[in-house]
């Protein structure tokens, strides 16, 4: 399937936020919020839009970082811890009012992907928006990002990495065992001989695309019997 892309404005704060949308082929198709990781709204992100939109989504990533973005781990670093963490629950808000305003948007409900960085504030936004029904966290990670699960309505669909530098093993069982407690209906995968960020085709040093391809299969078929 075909899909287009396009830049948009979102009125949120002072001076708004910049997104990306992508749009199915098909001309419609449920709603799915993309969260970028700490390198900021690149073209990599604005791929994984376009993916989602050839699968028949209508993808938005909102510019969390408001027009900076990076190649640098050090800028990314400094980006990542520099977020205003309300402000962008402000964003994250606009975002999916933008995305149910869409034409092409099909239904109420709405899906939240995000990576890295992302991955924890897509949590974070399920437990805040109730507009939101499933949230797929990639290997998700933000020091300052707390989530109380207790008022996540979402389902939860969690992707991570056997050799991750930044998430252990204990970390990613401290998730399952804070989503069981909270009674949320969860599903944690995790991906062996691959580390943080494998899905990010941008970077073939940590890019494994078998592996990617499985989670790919995963993502899509969560959407899919989750928003349609």
């Amino acid at each position: 399937m075909s899909q287009t892309g396009r830049e948009i404005h979102i009125d949120v704060g002072e001076n708004g936020i910049a997104a990306y949308v992508a749009t199915p082929g098909s001309g419609q198709g449920p709603g799915v919020i993309v969260l970028q990781e700490w390198w900021g709204l690149v073209p990599q992100i604005r791929d994984v839009c376009d993916r989602l939109a050839r699968a028949g989504f209508v993808a938005l990533a909102p510019d969390l970082y408001h027009g900076e973005s990076t190649t640098d781990p050090d800028v990314a670093g400094r980006l990542m811890m520099e977020l205003e963490v309300e402000r962008a629950g402000r964003d994250l808000e606009a975002a999916v009012d933008a995305l149910r305003r869409e034409p092409a948007t099909t239904g109420s409900r709405v899906g939240c992907i995000g990576f890295c960085m992302g991955g924890q504030l897509a949590l974070y936004a399920a437990c805040r928006q109730p507009e939101i029904a499933a949230v797929v966290d990639c290997y998700g990670v933000h020091p300052k990002v707390s989530v109380d699960f207790s008022d996540c309505r979402a389902k939860v669909l969690g992707i991570f990495a056997e050799n991750d530098e930044f998430i252990s093993a204990e970390d990613v069982q401290h998730l399952r065992e804070a989503l069981e407690k909270a009674g949320v209906e969860a599903k944690i995968v995790v991906y062996e001989g691959v580390g943080h960020a494998f899905l990010n085709d941008a970077r073939p040093e940590v890019y494994d695309a078998e592996k990617a391809a499985l989670a790919w299969r995963e993502i899509e078929t969560f959407f899919e019997a989750e928003l349609r």
